[in-house]
């Protein structure tokens, strides 16, 4: 059985989808955006700050199911130009000091709202 995952601590769904669905002691994180969930703006941009506010969100997402970053098995890094990939990564490494979890990175044409990055997240107990 999946359960749906909401918080308001990290930017509500536009369009058919969840923040999160669990199912079977496993969390599916949709790509997170770097929205601001306080003010439902984007955060500058700058791809190191865009980053934080990406793992804030998840992180808000993980807490809510009551999962942790120690948790995640799997990151889907997009990122709207792979000269971005070295900022990205720092920020992104500071939430997985030991034992990261498996990850790909691509860079795609656009993504939604002309951001620079989006990761989705999955997490298990």
């Amino acid at each position: 059985m999946k359960k749906i995952i909401s918080t308001t601590k990290a930017p509500g769904a536009i369009g058919p989808y969840s923040q999160a669905v669990e199912a079977n002691g496993m969390l599916f994180i949709s790509g997170q955006i770097p929205v601001d969930p306080a003010t439902s703006k984007l955060v500058e941009h700058d791809i190191a700050v865009q980053t934080e506010q990406v793992m804030k969100n998840i992180a808000a997402i993980l807490e809510e199911a009551g999962y942790s970053f120690s948790d995640v098995i799997k990151s889907t890094c997009l990122l709207s130009d792979m000269a971005n990939f070295a900022a990205m990564n720092a920020v992104y490494g500071k939430y997985y000091p030991e034992n990261p979890p498996a990850r790909a990175a691509f860079a795609v044409k656009e993504l939604p709202l002309n951001v620079l990055v989006e990761i989705e997240t999955i997490a298990v107990k």
